[in-house]
């Protein structure tokens, strides 16, 4: 496998795992930047999307995937309040063979002075997955009182049922690596039109301003994520996982290789998520956690004592920081979805 591929792997991972988007490219956008559109019905349920020269269609009636209550199983966590939690695993047998890409759901209680509420759920979230999957994060949201969904999308945006034709850069991305890897698509097969679901992104123009301000580029984040991409291939991490690749290659299921092998670079994202954060963090994630944390902080204002944010698991470490530092929530337990079957 040539080794240039390994970045531009490692770049479809990022946007994975580190958010949802409903960007599309427009004619005449100045240097290139890329205007909003709506990846979603309008709030008046036009059947159009916001701006007239989008390619994302919203005609779409199809329906989001049914629910499917999970099978949780919650674990005591650490009583350390500092404790940085991995929000994506490979679950392994005793042989050390891979088993499943898993996700997190981290349930953070009220420490000493914390406020007036039961728990908060990080939902850790990959963007594509098995059907199953999402099933059982439709059934998840039931149990809520409301539930923070990512995607950087206008005020009032609705996901139609079955996603909607995206044909920004990233949608392409995202939905091409779906159909190599034989999963679903989470903007198709979750059901973002349940009634406790609340919107907790930035807006474009909020997100570009906050790129602006940070001297930020899209090409750029991307240019980061090559670099690091470049230099990750040198680690024995890296090394060791192609190494597997290659092994199970030779085993005769390409398709399972692969999926194996995107499957723990996903999980082990940390030296790209350096070079997008820099020291002073980014808008890709540091940002839109924070928004994230302040719509938050409105939801308890209204009562909501059982509260889910569903987010991209790059982005769940960082919000984590900020509910323990902001809010004196801490981490009690953990429990895991699989979200791609490596067997």
């Amino acid at each position: 496998m040539p080794g240039v591929w390994l970045p531009h792997c490692l770049i479809l991972a990022l946007l994975l795992v580190a958010g949802s988007f409903s960007f599309a490219q427009q004619a005449g956008s100045p240097k290139g930047k890329v205007s909003s559109a709506a990846l979603a019905e309008h709030p008046a349920n036009t059947g159009q999307s916001l701006s007239s020269s989008s390619s994302v269609h919203t005609t779409t009636a199809e329906k989001a995937l049914p629910s499917l209550e999970p099978a949780l199983v919650f674990h005591d966590l650490s009583a350390a309040n500092d404790q940085v939690l991995k929000y994506a695993r490979l679950k392994k047998d005793e042989q050390g063979e891979p088993l499943a890409l898993q996700t997190a759901v981290v349930r953070m209680v009220p420490g000493k002075g914390g406020p007036d509420i039961e728990y908060v759920d990080l939902i850790g979230a990959v963007h594509i997955g098995e059907h199953h999957y999402y099933q059982q994060i439709n059934g998840l949201f039931r149990q809520y009182d409301v539930v923070l969904y990512e995607l950087v999308a206008p005020k009032g945006t609705r996901i139609p049922r079955g996603g909607g034709k995206n044909h920004s850069i990233i949608g392409n991305l995202q939905s091409g690596m779906r159909k190599v890897l034989g999963l679903g698509l989470q903007l198709e097969d979750v059901d973002y039109h349940l009634p406790n679901l609340v919107h907790a992104d930035l807006t474009p123009d909020e997100f570009f301003e906050s790129m602006a301000k940070r001297n930020e580029s899209i090409a750029g984040m991307i240019g980061k994520a090559w670099l690091a991409g470049m230099g990750r291939q040198r680690s024995s991490r890296a090394l060791l996982n192609q190494v597997e690749l290659y092994r199970n290659l030779l085993a005769g299921d390409s398709d399972k290789a692969l999926k194996i092998w995107f499957a723990s670079e996903m999980v082990d994202m940390n030296t790209m998520q350096r070079a997008i954060e820099g020291q002073n963090g980014s808008t890709l994630l540091a940002a839109r956690n924070r928004k994230a944390v302040q719509v938050l902080r409105g939801e308890i204002s209204k009562g909501h004592r059982r509260i889910g944010i569903f987010y991209g698991a790059a982005h769940l470490s960082g919000i984590q920081k900020l509910l323990q530092k902001d809010l004196g929530l801490v981490p009690a337990q953990v429990a895991w979805l699989e979200a791609w079957d490596l067997r």
